[in-house]
């Protein structure tokens, strides 16, 4: 009985999707093991938009999310860079930098990563700040069976995870779209708003797997 219990706490899933709203996942220490496997069945990316909120105290490298396929572990990764001091997209696996950001600790991030295989560029935007576009790969899809991971990097599809650049806090609205979202999307998303939410991903019809210690609960609301 015991054994079985411990299965259940240390591996939790939503087999059908399930509506997050107003809850947030808690990635409450630091460990090369706990994460969150989001399901989707779409294969082949010729665009991508991303999009999360995220609250951290950490100081040091840690990843944001992580999408990797059987020919590349960073397909579609966005990862903090502590040595750099900024955010830096990776799509497939050619790294972007982006710099002089308002990253402060202890407090909501909303993030979303545009990027569009016949440009190449990539896009950032911060709380409601776009950056420049930037080059990073062109004239091919992401494509291959993906798998998707948050609180984790993958240095191999689906593991080779590292302690020292997992995510600890917490993390909400995970949203995926096979497409670049318009910039007034962004900002509706960004200002909590009433926008399109993601057709690979949506945080409202969200399929999922937890391993190890990481929690779901209400986002906590200040009284006014």
């Amino acid at each position: 009985m015991k054994f079985l219990l411990l299965l259940v706490t240390l591996t939790a899933c939503a087999a059908t999707p399930q509506d997050l709203s107003g809850k947030m996942f808690i990635f409450p220490q630091e460990t090369s093991t706990a994460h969150v496997s989001l399901t989707t069945s779409r294969q082949g990316f010729a665009a991508v938009t991303v999009c999360h909120r995220s609250f951290t105290d950490l100081q040091r490298d840690h990843a944001l999310f992580s999408l990797a396929t059987p020919s590349g572990s960073n397909d579609f990764l966005t990862y903090w860079d502590e040595a750099n001091k900024g955010i830096a997209p990776h799509i497939k696996s050619v790294k972007t930098l982006y710099k002089g950001l308002d990253y402060k600790s202890n407090m909501w991030h909303s993030i979303c990563t545009t990027w569009d295989s016949e440009s190449g560029l990539v896009q950032l935007w911060v709380d409601g700040q776009p950056s420049i576009k930037k080059f990073a790969s062109s004239g091919s899809n992401i494509s291959g069976s993906t798998i998707i991971i948050l609180g984790q990097e993958q240095d191999s599809q689906g593991g080779g995870f590292d302690l020292k650049q997992c995510f600890i806090g917490m993390m909400s609205d995970v949203h995926m779209w096979d497409f670049t979202l318009s910039p007034c999307e962004i900002q509706k998303y960004m200002e909590g708003l009433n926008f399109t939410p993601g057709n690979v991903l949506s945080w409202s019809a969200l399929e999922f797997q937890i391993t190890g210690r990481v929690l779901i609960e209400d986002k906590q609301k200040l009284c006014s």
